[in-house]
């Protein structure tokens, strides 16, 4: 059975392309994921707050010749973070010798900033596309549906800018008119959207009056959504 396909104008051999997760990580399971008949790999999403805090942790240390314990807390602390920004780019090197598949890179953003000056680095690693994941939860009620679209067009504007390569945008699916948005997006610069970001919602518990982590990995039904939004939109939009 012939299973070729075309992804961001990328041939594929299959349909089945591997999403961000801990296994695009390290150099060992990105090797693992084409063994195991991915057709290509995305990996796991660097932060554009990692981005940013390059910047600002070094400019913040400037602040005063005998600065306060407290500046420390302005950034987040990088230790945290699995990888820095060199360190992803490191890894997108050492994928593309390695494996023989498209590798997709992976930029987490919710908000536009100075890491966009960033983008390009990808593409100049050896990045065969970037998917641009949009994680925002919109609490402002100062902020209305038609103000939330275009801050994201703008994302997706700024970052296409930057790129030759295609660009992929990962979005939730929260949007009143989304057939409307889906369109915006492409016409905005998306080459090809990917249906849909997991939404992380946090549980209460009751005993210590905390919020705590939800990790639910999903159910056997959550695949409707993306199916019914794929049908919908298949042959009416240019992406």
């Amino acid at each position: 059975m012939n299973l070729q396909t075309r992804y961001l104008g990328i041939p594929l051999k299959s349909p089945l392309v591997a999403a961000a997760s801990p296994l695009s990580r390290e150099l060992g399971g990105v090797k693992r994921l084409e063994d195991a008949g991915a057709s290509a790999i995305v990996l796991y999403s660097l932060f554009s707050e990692q981005i940013q805090g390059e910047v600002e942790v070094p400019a913040y240390n400037q602040f005063g010749s005998d600065p306060v314990e407290e500046h420390h807390s302005f950034a987040p602390d990088q230790a945290s973070y699995h990888s820095s920004p060199d360190s992803y780019l490191d890894l997108i090197s050492r994928a593309k010798a390695t494996v023989q598949i498209p590798v997709v890179a992976s930029l987490n953003v919710a908000h536009l900033d100075e890491w966009v000056s960033f983008v390009p680095h990808f593409q100049q690693a050896g990045a065969d596309a970037l998917e641009l994941n949009i994680y925002r939860i919109v609490a402002d009620s100062d902020l209305n549906g038609a103000g939330v679209e275009r801050q994201y067009l703008d994302l997706v504007r700024a970052v296409k800018s930057e790129l030759t390569i295609p660009l992929a945008v990962k979005v939730l699916p929260y949007f009143t008119s989304f057939a409307n948005f889906a369109r915006s997006l492409t016409l905005a610069g998306a080459d090809a959207l990917v249906l849909f970001n997991c939404l992380y919602q946090p549980d209460i518990d009751l005993a210590n009056l905390e919020s705590a982590p939800a990790r639910d990995l999903g159910a056997l039904n959550d695949n409707r959504l993306p199916l019914h939004w794929t049908s919908c939109l298949y042959g009416r939009i240019h992406a």
